[in-house]
């Protein structure tokens, strides 16, 4: 897939909320997600229609999740289907995070 050439259109996301053209985010966590998916994006590693069906298929999946649980939901999933690594290895990373995450000192950076 070749690189974009502009700016995702981000009214193409189901249920983003933006405030005028930025998108609003309630975490740190969700702006890193949402970096990470542009990114991606920006690497020419699945298109922004191709994102949109994946995250419109995760919203109406049925799971009670917020929206960006979602979104990484869909982003996962996504990279999973492209093979730039499997669910195994988010698994992995994500228990690996946690771990490292019960040991580390209140106010410290985690390391993995």
């Amino acid at each position: 897939m070749s690189k974009p050439e502009s700016r995702p259109d981000l009214r193409l996301l189901p249920d983003m909320v933006l405030d005028g053209e930025e998108p609003v985010f309630s975490e740190p966590w969700e702006a890193q997600a949402f970096a990470l998916t542009v990114s991606l994006y920006d690497k020419g590693l699945f298109g922004w229609d191709e994102w949109a069906a994946s995250l419109s298929a995760e919203i109406h999946s049925g799971e009670e999740r917020s929206y960006y649980r979602h979104w990484l939901v869909a982003l996962e999933n996504l990279v999973a289907a492209k093979q730039l690594t499997s669910l195994q290895d988010i698994e992995d990373r994500e228990k690996a995070w946690h771990a490292a995450a019960a040991r580390t000192p209140h106010g410290e950076p985690i390391e993995l």
